[in-house]
């Protein structure tokens, strides 16, 4: 595990991708299968390889909780450690510096201990497992495994670099590497047969979920027509939705979301209506809360995320839909390779009914034709659109070119800054999110409504964290209550029902558009405000067409 750990150091130490590559060559070329595959998950930030369907069910608060026992600081001594770091493995490493009894500790022993974790049945015995592991390691093996157990690993070091380790330490090609991670889905699984040569037979194995594909941000539509390779383009509407993959055979039908983990349980009605389609299909779509052909608001399709159990008062209270817009395999043929345009036709031979609908297709000629049909959905409620070549393959895990996404805010909103907290990674010293609020008129207080960490320059960021250490009302550790004497303007997608905020409403993925110096805070917008967009564009439910109302594309 040290030498694991030194070269994840190693790695983190340079920001060349290419030397990243190297480094992760020179160590994995030498190991045996199983260590292989054991350092090329934990390499991306995972204590298990997405095929084996394992959980460690250990949050951060129990491993800081292990660390804060080992260690034997107080509380102030770590959480001054903490804020000099803003990163739990880094803070583990310096607060077990000399707390530990270290000895030498293989891969193989990780792993094993990894097992004990999971298989303690109370949250004591897990904690005290860790704490076992930890206490057997130097405090940089330490720094490591807690980076893998908190999934934060931060070396820089994407899939995509690991994928070219592999083709380097194995003497392979970049595209072979790439598709039987593809088609695997596992990453050690990828690693191992890179190892032995076992190229050729790698396939999709159902139930075990395909990385999804992934699109291309634009801002405009001259952009996005630019950008295709064709003169001639699909449009899909851009639901506020969660996205899932359905895979089903004659035995079973499961559900899994963008990150790979099964969801059957939390919409079984989608699962229950995959389990009845007479063929073996592997779909790509969007979960929709949606009710009498209009898409519910994502706060209610909330309430279902994460269930172990759905009652039938939920479901009724919150139905939802499988909008289906890609198929990647059918009947033991891998389909993804096909153009997009033949994938849809062997999608919509398949008579998918309620609760299975299809994406609504347009198709756009010119940029004139995107912003027409961008505003006609965004006006509608929808996020922004999809843009896709219909000739396109679909490529899993990959951002490029043949899928993009037209997004723009919905509005902006002046607020004021009214809590503040130190960032992490890069932005750790100073002070980079901010939560902020808008005036509500009728009762004179400022309500917050979210909360943004992107939009700053560094400069920008610096010169705020001296002002709001100087204008702090409120010390709490990791955050500062501070004078609310800071306009900002924030872009944003979407409003959403919020308990949390006792404005009752939250922005989704706001960001801070610019600082207004030039604005006073009595100027800010209000609740009403606020409330006023909720009820244009979300209140009423987004319409959506069912599966016998989706016109044909005219390119085809």
């Amino acid at each position: 595990m040290l030498e694991f750990a030194r070269t994840a150091e190693a790695i983190a130490a340079t920001s060349s991708t290419l030397e990243k590559a190297r480094l992760l060559a020179a160590y994995l070329r030498d190991l045996p299968p199983d260590d292989l595959r054991r350092a090329a998950v934990f390499m991306t930030g995972r204590p298990y390889g997405l095929g084996e369907r394992r959980k460690l069910n250990l949050g951060w608060r129990a491993i800081s909780k292990v660390v804060e026992r080992l260690s034997g600081r107080d509380s102030e001594e770590l959480g001054a450690i903490f804020l000099k770091h803003s990163d739990l493995g880094d803070w583990a490493a310096e607060a077990l510096e000399g707390r530990t009894h270290p000895h030498p500790t293989s891969l193989a022993d990780v792993a094993a201990g990894l097992e004990a974790i999971r298989t303690a049945a109370a949250a004591a015995a897990k904690q005290e497992r860790l704490a076992e592991l930890l206490d057997r390691l130097e405090p940089l093996a330490a720094k490591y495994l807690v980076k893998v157990l908190s999934g934060e690993l931060r070396i820089g070091l994407q899939e995509g670099i690991v994928e070219a380790a592999l083709a380097q330490a194995f003497d392979i090609p970049l595209d072979a590497v790439r598709r039987v991670h593809m088609l695997t889905g596992d990453i050690g699984e990828a690693a191992v047969r890179c190892r032995a040569g076992d190229l050729a037979d790698a396939r999709i194995t159902l139930f075990q979920p395909i990385r999804f594909m992934l699109a291309t941000a634009v801002e405009t539509a001259d952009e996005a027509m630019r950008r295709m390779a064709t003169s001639a383009v699909w449009t899909e509407e851009k639901y506020d939705g969660v996205r899932c993959q359905v895979h089903r055979n004659e035995a079973a039908a499961e559900l899994f979301s963008r990150d790979l983990k099964e969801t059957t349980l939390a919409f079984p009605e989608v699962a229950e209506a995959a389990a009845r389609l007479d063929r073996e299909i592997v779909m790509d779509g969007e979960i929709l809360a949606h009710r009498e052909g209009h898409v519910l608001p994502f706060f209610d399709l909330q309430r279902r995320l994460g269930r172990k159990v759905v009652s039938a008062k939920l479901r009724q209270e919150v139905p939802v839909v499988f909008v289906a817009f890609d198929l990647l395999y059918l009947n033991g043929d891998v389909v993804m390779d096909q153009p997009l345009a033949e994938r849809r036709r062997l999608m919509e031979s398949l008579g998918l009914q309620h609760p299975f609908l299809l994406a609504r297709l347009e198709t756009a000629s010119s940029a004139a034709d995107l912003d027409r049909i961008f505003a006609e959905t965004r006006e509608r409620g929808n996020e922004g659109l999809m843009v896709k070549d219909p000739n396109s393959a679909y490529s899993p895990g990959r951002r490029g070119m043949s899928w993009l996404k037209l997004k723009r805010p919905l509005a902006t909103l002046d607020c004021v800054v009214t809590s503040v907290e130190w960032g992490h990674g890069k932005r750790r010293g100073v002070l980079s999110d901010y939560t902020f609020a808008v005036r509500d008129e009728a009762g004179g207080r400022l309500l917050n409504v979210g909360k943004a960490y992107t939009g700053l320059t560094d400069a920008e960021i610096a010169t705020m964290t001296r002002h709001f250490l100087a204008h702090k009302v409120a010390d709490y550790g990791r955050s500062l209550a501070v004078d609310p004497d800071t306009v900002v303007e924030v872009a944003f997608d979407a409003i959403q029902r919020s308990a949390r905020h006792k404005s009752g409403f939250a922005l989704r993925f706001p960001r801070i558009v610019r600082l207004r110096d030039d604005k006073p805070v009595s100027e800010i917008d209000t609740l009403d405000r606020v409330s006023e967009l909720y009820d244009r564009y979300f209140g009423r439910g987004i319409p959506l067409a069912e599966v016998a109302e989706v016109p044909e594309p005219e390119s085809r």
